[in-house]
């Protein structure tokens, strides 16, 4: 009976002293990590995908919502990122007023936008001067892509930028999207 109380007291406490060294390990290796802090002035965007598939085809609405918008916007600047390798063109980007959909209907533009698109050449920036700047008023507007998505999966972040109607036309930040490829 002894040597049975024992080997049950050897086999109960040996995994906790086993366990020991490896919980004083401080140092962490991560594969992936975020950290986004929402006090720090990182502003989410909302916006909608149709297709998070990588090569396939694509329609991703980038909203501007009217708590986005602080006053009437002359000039929209977003920074596209790097590794977006797909073929966006000028042609498959349009400006739109839209109706932002639910659980029972869909997101669609309602009005087209005039506007003009300026793209960098590397894919990196994009510029966006509507021929009337945008109001700030109950209505949301949305940038539409029509794009293939790209081979590589991941998360890619597009920051947004405003110019303001008024004394101030200094760009100012108004928030970034994050759209995720499987």
């Amino acid at each position: 009976m002894k040597n049975k109380f024992k080997i049950f007291k050897f086999l109960l406490l040996t995994p906790f002293f086993i366990s020991i060294p490896f919980l004083n390990n401080s140092k962490v290796n991560a594969g992936l990590e975020f950290q986004w802090d929402q006090d720090s002035g990182y502003r989410r965007l909302k916006w909608l995908q149709k297709d998070g598939e990588s090569r396939a085809r694509n329609t991703i609405f980038f909203f501007l919502r009217p708590t986005d918008r602080r006053a009437d916007l002359l000039k929209i600047t977003m920074t596209i990122p790097k590794r977006f390798k797909s073929t966006i063109k000028e042609e498959k980007i349009s400006l739109c007023k839209v109706k932002i959909g639910g659980y029972d209907t869909r997101t669609k533009c309602i009005t087209e936008i005039p506007a003009d698109f300026e793209l960098k050449e590397d894919n990196t920036s994009l510029d966006i001067f509507p021929y009337n700047p945008i109001p700030s008023n109950k209505d949301s507007y949305a940038i539409v892509f029509k794009v293939f998505n790209p081979k590589r999966t991941g998360l890619y972040q597009f920051h947004s930028y405003g110019q303001y109607f008024g004394k101030d036309t200094v760009s100012s930040y108004l928030g970034s999207s994050t759209i995720v490829i499987d």
